[in-house]
């Protein structure tokens, strides 16, 4: 029996009305920002932290601070789907200045080279340019988040000891010159997440032998969420109340709509309930062989209530399921 402070024993139909009262508070899905220059990342979450009934919030995806664009920041419950957003396709406009080299390989850093004009052709820098598509080995930046013994390697850099990652693959799926106006050259990529826009400036202007840095970067599109649909973090920030917040947020099942989805009758509700087993019988046959892993779990109100995850046996034909995360509403 839950007590209140008062010492009076609280009514649980009250106690009801609280939990839908609290839960209309605290909107539970995502919201894709607009990340505006010469801003971190951590810094639009912490002002977006503020926010009435914003409880809980991270991001999915680090922009550099010079950088505008798609930042995906998961609120409340949905902070537990971070992990569905971090190995998800990204698109970016960037533009590479030719003839300059930096120590952060972008346009923040100091210069380390210069290099004389080379008379480049449209055709050579197409070319070069497109080289680049597919799978190809990239070197982190020494300036950048990843950790060595737990430490990100920029504060390596910034004390004078950098720390070199080794190449590791990442998947240009497409890239296309869209602008050329030496020494400036605009460019669009589509590519696996991990992969560093920065170093790929860096490799194609020693390509074209005159190296470069890059000197402008719109991320357009990060897991499917395009910039169109992003709001302005001022936009954001005239919000007074989690009803206006609302418009804004894309739920829970909509955040992943790109795996599959199978509603639940009553019976596979109330295994999720009690978190018992899910055996292949209890999802359409046809389903069960088509997701391929994940599912995502709707209850009749179309809301998120699990994602599980497809697990085979010893045996190849006994087929079960694990929870991923599970919502419970009241």
């Amino acid at each position: 029996m839950i007590t209140m402070h008062s010492g009076r024993k609280q009514d649980p139909e009250n106690r009801v009305h609280q939990k839908i009262a609290q839960a209309a508070d605290r909107p539970d899905g995502i919201v894709v920002v607009n990340k505006p220059a010469n801003m971190t990342s951590a810094a639009v979450v912490s002002r977006l932290k503020r926010l009435p009934g914003v409880k809980k919030i991270g991001h999915t995806g680090t922009l550099d601070p010079f950088a505008t664009g798609v930042l995906i920041c998961p609120i409340n419950r949905a902070t537990r789907l971070s992990r569905f957003f971090l190995h998800g396709t990204k698109k970016y406009k960037a533009v590479l200045h030719l003839g300059t080299e930096t120590d952060t390989l972008d346009c923040t850093g100091e210069i380390t080279a210069r290099h004389p004009a080379i008379d480049l052709t449209g055709d050579r820098i197409c070319q070069t340019v497109e080289s680049f598509t597919g799978d190809i080995q990239q070197v982190p930046p020494v300036f950048s988040a990843l950790k060595h013994n737990g430490v990100p390697l920029y504060r390596y850099a910034r004390n004078g000891t950098p720390v070199e990652k080794p190449a590791r693959t990442v998947r240009i799926e497409s890239i296309r010159v869209t602008g050329i106006d030496l020494p400036d050259i605009c460019f669009d990529v589509t590519c696996s997440a991990g992969t560093y826009i920065r170093s790929l400036c860096a490799d194609i202007g020693h390509a074209l032998g005159s190296g470069g840095h890059l000197s402008r970067l719109v991320r357009t599109e990060s897991c499917g969420f395009g910039i169109h649909e992003a709001a302005a973090l001022a936009d954001l920030e005239k919000v007074e109340t989690p009803a206006q917040l609302q418009p804004w947020v894309i739920s829970m099942a909509g955040a992943i709509a790109d795996i599959p989805a199978y509603a639940a009758d009553p019976d596979l509700l109330e295994k999720i309930r009690h978190g018992r087993p899910i055996a292949a019988g209890d999802v359409q046959p046809e389903s069960a062989t088509d997701a391929g892993g994940r599912f995502r779990i709707l209850d009749p109100e179309d809301r998120l209530v699990a994602v599980i995850e497809k697990k085979t046996g010893k045996s190849p034909d006994k087929i079960n399921y694990s929870y991923c995360c599970v919502f419970h509403y009241t």
